[in-house]
């Protein structure tokens, strides 16, 4: 059986910078054990399947070792691939997943990420977050509904950041979301995910239903700029409207071919 398979970089306009995901079209599912085989063998943040279901998509993400409820820039690449390279021409995609309905749309060359917003709540930071960051205190440190979120005062901070991968390895939570003020865009984040298989994550829009109703909360704003400073980088436009967060970027393709099962 041959499948096709793109892999695209999402939330960047340039080749090689972003987050890069793997995008497999099927006519119908796989099982579970292949799609994670295939995930492994890609050896990306995310592979995610979409197969059609009337006029929506069932749309599924994979780390190399695990199935995850929600990923931004697999749907971001998804999309792009539906309408570059799948004919798609409705003004909105409409993705059914584990996180429930998740919307797309295009303006241009930006894709819109229509989300639900994160719960989240101040929490008490696990000790091995305070090593992992090499911190004596953390000063404001919550816990969504899958990660933990630390608040730092400056993007020098962010970007030297120098952290402890095998102990925050050992914190039971998807990841951690580290952000600050930004210097040229409201604020700056990166993202670890070692207990997924991702010690660093590119760039993280599921992160982003976390951080935008806290600097929402915290600006007193609802539409934003963001970055997040992984070496390869990626450029987001974010806003809030009641309990959705609005993720947009762009993408670009990187490769396209099939693969042999």
């Amino acid at each position: 059986m041959k499948l096709p398979i793109y892999q695209i970089d999402a939330f960047t306009n340039q080749r090689f910078g972003g987050n890069p995901a793997a995008i497999v079209p099927l006519s119908e599912w796989l099982s579970e054990d292949m799609m994670l085989t295939i995930a492994a063998e890609n050896n990306l943040a995310e592979t995610a399947f979409i197969v059609a279901t009337g006029e929506s998509y069932h749309i599924r993400w994979f780390t190399p070792k695990v199935e995850v409820d929600l990923c931004g820039h697999a749907t971001l690449a998804a999309a792009y691939v539906l309408y570059n390279f799948l004919n798609y021409d409705q003004e909105n995609i409409r993705f059914e997943s584990k996180s429930g309905e998740l919307m797309v749309t295009r303006q241009d060359s930006w894709l819109t990420l229509n989300f639900p917003a994160d719960q989240y709540q101040i929490a008490v930071p696990p000790p091995a977050l305070v090593e992992a960051l090499k911190y004596n205190s953390l000063l404001e440190v919550y816990k969504g509904k899958t990660d933990y979120l630390v608040v730092l005062e400056t993007e020098e901070e962010i970007q030297n950041l120098d952290l402890d991968i095998i102990v925050l390895s050992t914190i039971p939570t998807r990841g951690v979301i580290v952000t600050a003020p930004g210097d040229e865009v409201d604020f700056v984040s990166r993202f670890f995910a070692p207990q997924s298989g991702i010690d660093e994550d590119p760039v993280t829009g599921s992160a982003h239903t976390t951080l935008v109703p806290y600097w929402a909360s915290r600006l007193d704003k609802s539409s934003f700029t963001a970055k997040q400073l992984s070496k390869r980088q990626g450029d987001l436009r974010c806003s809030i409207q009641d309990d959705r967060v609005l993720i947009s970027g762009e993408a670009v393709l990187y490769m396209k071919g099939e693969i042999e099962i």
